[in-house]
């Protein structure tokens, strides 16, 4: 939604991916120097406490849920500009994945770092890994557990570039 002090002429003209027309088209970088980049990502999914238990344990019937997961989404990823249009593919230097168990809220958050040495910044990348993660164990567990959640899927920050570093403003639990 737009912010109702500014006016939809605003609005087009700070979003980078419309023309002067608010035709939508994809970025052109190639005047920006290269530069290290670097994203955080996170995101949770909450489960049964039956469900959780079976990640924490690793004994689901379809595998190592977590590790499963990693893969899945440093593919996501990599594959970034396939899934979201006006994206530019990217040429990654490095993609972690992280999960940390949360007993008390049976729920498994996810961390991903993106970085990469070019024209644009790595933001989409980061959040698309931890929403393929996330999804990657909601797949994997689902015959179990059809109600998990998923949320809270934010950047974190993001260093790098013309806008230089910014980092999120916490948020409490």
């Amino acid at each position: 939604m737009i912010a109702p002090a500014m006016g939809r002429k605003a609005a087009r003209k700070s979003l980078t991916h419309f023309d002067e027309k608010g035709s939508a088209h994809m970025v052109d970088v190639g005047a920006k120097p290269s530069t290290h980049r670097v994203a955080v990502a996170s995101g949770r999914i909450e489960m049964q406490p039956a469900t959780f238990r079976m990640v924490a344990a690793g004994r689901a019937k379809k595998g190592d849920v977590l590790g499963v997961a990693r893969i899945a989404a440093i593919q996501g990823a990599k594959r970034t500009s396939d899934l979201v249009p006006l994206c530019h593919p990217l040429a990654l230097t490095s993609v972690s994945i992280d999960f940390a168990l949360d007993a008390a809220a049976t729920a498994v958050d996810c961390t991903a770092r993106v970085e990469t040495f070019g024209r644009t910044g790595v933001e989409m990348e980061a959040l698309a890994a931890v929403q393929i993660g996330l999804l990657t164990i909601y797949d994997m567990c689902k015959a179990v557990d059809r109600g998990m959640v998923m949320g809270d899927v934010r950047l974190l920050e993001k260093r790098g570039g013309k806008s230089g570093d910014w980092v999120a403003a916490p948020v409490s639990r």
